[in-house]
């Protein structure tokens, strides 16, 4: 273009092609699927190459790589391009060769020439030119008679060469197999098994020959054929059979060993090896299997029965015979053991411990007792009565029973701590047997304190009734002075037996100048005595224990004041009375404190032994539940006062004399130095 004049050139620029491009095929793969069947000089056009470039350059020829099926071939299309045309040089077999692998190569005419190249997958396609084969010919097949339907025979396998539609097959029997067979047999068309239908005797016959013809699915069809000869084996089909002929039950339990219990025979309708029958028993069992003749066996006692460990046996007798596979029949025969007694009645215990509290109603249930017995029926009824014998001067009858069906224990009257701390005695369990056998167990029944006698006092040291204590006591003694002690027991023990005083004081007595030990009964000056005492001074004494409730007792001491002048009346007194008593109080003391060391030491073990024996037999209580807690004899341990508890329970125990009866945790006491003196 060009301005100032404006003028227009045109320039046509020619480009000379050069050969810089090579031949292409569209994929880089070309399949083609030819049947097996097609003829010689069958014709397959492929698809070309293409060239960008343009005359002599894109002018392509074609070269296929050897090989002995297909030639190339080549047509002229009207722009002057060839396209590649595949010839069928010799016959394909998809069952040598089902596909064939060839290179197509495309060359142009440049200068240097350029080539591209393609792969050529040819699949050969399957034609119905193979029948079915079977395996064999003949197959020989071996069973056994008497198979239950749709038992396998055999499973025919037949095979074709051929794929697709021309290799599926189908199994019938051939037109020459006659109908008693196609009775007793049936074959599958599909998968070509036979199998039993109908039942198959060895005795009817011994052989089948059945002919099977396989056909393929192929147009047209194509058949093959073979034989299958079917023996049939004899098998010992007749089980044993097993008779009890008879039987003697129940056997006892003290049968001899070697008793006949039952009779066997057995039987085979067999012969051979398959009619010979062995006779075998359950395995662990006190019973064997003896033979007496050919089939018969005799069912005996091997050993000692225990009807309480077994009370019946399930036996089974096993008759198997000879044959291979052999075939066996069993029979079952039950066997009740019989009891005898020969258990005597037990207890679960040896010895039991009760505890009762005194003074129970009449009739009260104390305990009950339960034996077992491991017999059965009458052998087990167990019955209870009571081994008879003295407690002191009374039977012991007179003091308890026991119900002979339920084992129950009553007290007949009430039982008293003070006459009676322990009764013990046997109860005797009896079976209902024949002879009968029995046991027994000792009950030691322990009779707890109650708090049923009041204080009790004791007679003063001039010898007067505890009742009223008359005492002289000069004016001029100071404060402390003791005037008179006060004496008392209490017939229980425990805390029951443990006793206080005091002095019970009117409104009007306020200025009383005495005092009463709360613990020693002891009576003295509060102060120094002066003219404004009374002369005669009436001081009453209130005794009480520490039960539940508490019972009293009351003292009454008459003091008289006296003056100087009768001081030799007074001092007489007081060396003939008093003045031992004080001087017994130091002596007291020492023994208090020896006596209450060895009695902790003693309470100690036997809490250690209580302990241990409650830990291994329970009790039973009733008339009120109460712990299983005795209280010694005496509440502050006296010497004198325990042994005198002590004799009154021996009295009351059987021979041979039981175990020590354990003693309690003793209470840590108040200081009650007077109290020893008074129990002393």
């Amino acid at each position: 273009i060009v301005d100032r004049p404006l003028q227009v050139f045109h320039v046509d620029v020619e480009v000379k092609d050069i050969n810089d491009n090579p031949p292409r095929f569209s994929v880089t793969e070309q399949k083609l699927s030819i049947p097996e069947s097609r003829l010689l000089d069958s014709r397959f056009p492929l698809e070309g190459a293409s060239d960008a470039d343009v005359g002599e350059n894109a002018l392509l020829t074609y070269e296929l790589s050897p090989n002995e099926y297909f030639v190339l071939d080549t047509i002229n299309k009207k722009d002057k391009d060839k396209f590649p045309v595949l010839v069928l040089r010799k016959l394909l077999d998809r069952e040598e060769n089902p596909q064939l692998r060839l290179l197509l190569t495309a060359t142009d005419g440049g200068k240097p020439e350029f080539t591209g190249s393609v792969s050529l997958l040819i699949l050969v396609l399957d034609a119905n030119d193979n029948a079915p084969i079977f395996d064999r010919p003949v197959y020989e097949v071996k069973m056994y008679e008497n198979q239950v339907n749709q038992t396998l025979v055999i499973w025919l396998n037949a095979s074709d060469s051929d794929e697709g539609i021309n290799k599926e097959m189908m199994y019938s029997f051939s037109t020459l197999v006659p109908p008693t067979i196609r009775r007793k047999f049936w074959i599958n068309e599909r998968t070509g098994e036979i199998k039993v239908n109908d039942a198959i005797d060895f005795e009817d016959s011994n052989t089948y020959e059945i002919h099977v013809d396989v056909t393929d699915k192929g147009n047209p069809p194509m058949v093959g054929h073979c034989t299958v000869l079917v023996e049939l084996l004899d098998e010992n089909d007749n089980s044993p059979e097993v008779i009890v002929t008879s039987l003697s039950l129940p056997v006892k339990e003290d049968a001899q060993v070697g008793a006949v219990i039952a009779l066997i025979s057995v039987s085979d309708h067999d012969s051979g090896a398959n009619g010979q029958v062995t006779c075998s028993l359950t395995p662990h069992v006190p019973f064997k299997l003896v033979s007496t003749y050919k089939n018969y066996y005799s069912l005996v006692l091997d050993s000692a029965l225990d009807r309480e460990r077994v009370s019946a046996y399930e036996l089974v007798v096993t008759a198997r015979d000879g044959g291979s596979p052999s075939l066996w029949a069993t029979a079952s025969v039950s066997v009740e053991v019989a009891d005898v007694n020969d258990n005597a009645p037990t207890f679960t215990q040896s010895k039991y411990t009760v505890f009762v509290k005194e003074n129970n109603p009449p009739g009260c249930h104390i305990f009950t007792v339960s034996a077992q017995d491991a017999d059965a029926q009458e052998n087990a009824l167990v019955s209870y009565s009571l081994v008879e014998r003295r407690v002191g001067e009374r039977a012991l009858s007179s003091y308890v029973s026991v119900h002979a069906e339920s084992g129950k224990v009553y007290a007949l009257q009430p039982l008293d701590h003070e006459e009676l701390e322990l009764l013990q005695f046997q109860v005797s369990a009896r079976d209902a047997g024949v002879p009968p056998l029995g046991s027994n167990v000792t009950l030691q029944v322990f009779v707890l304190d109650e708090n049923d006698n009041a204080p009790a006092l004791l007679a003063s040291p001039a010898g007067s009734a505890g009742g009223a204590v008359s005492e002289l006591v000069l004016r001029s003694v100071g404060a402390g002075h003791i005037v008179a002690k006060v004496r008392a027991v209490d017939a229980d023990s425990g805390y029951n037996a443990w006793l206080s005083y005091e002095l019970q004081l009117a409104a009007v007595d306020t200025r009383i100048p005495f005092r009463v030990g709360l613990y020693t009964g002891e009576i003295s000056t509060t102060r120094t005595l002066d003219e404004d005492d009374l002369p005669r001074q009436r001081l009453l004494v209130l005794v009480k224990d520490h039960g539940e409730p508490a019972l009293t007792a009351t003292a009454t001491v008459l003091v008289s004041l006296v003056e100087g002048s009768q001081a030799p009346k007074a001092s007489s007194r007081a060396s003939a009375g008093l003045a031992p008593e004080v001087a017994l109080v130091d002596v007291n003391v020492y023994l208090i404190i020896a006596i209450c060391a060895v009695s902790s030491l003693l309470v100690l073990t036997l809490l250690l032994y209580t302990a241990l024996r409650c830990s291994a037999e329970p009790t039973e209580s009733a008339c009120g539940q109460v712990k299983p807690t005795l209280m010694c004899s005496s509440a502050v341990g006296s010497w004198p006062y325990s042994q005198q508890r002590q004799q009154r329970c021996v009295l009351g125990r059987a021979r041979p004399r039981p175990r020590p009866r354990p003693r309690p945790r003793q209470t840590s006491w108040p200081s009650a130095p007077a109290f020893h003196r008074a129990q002393w």
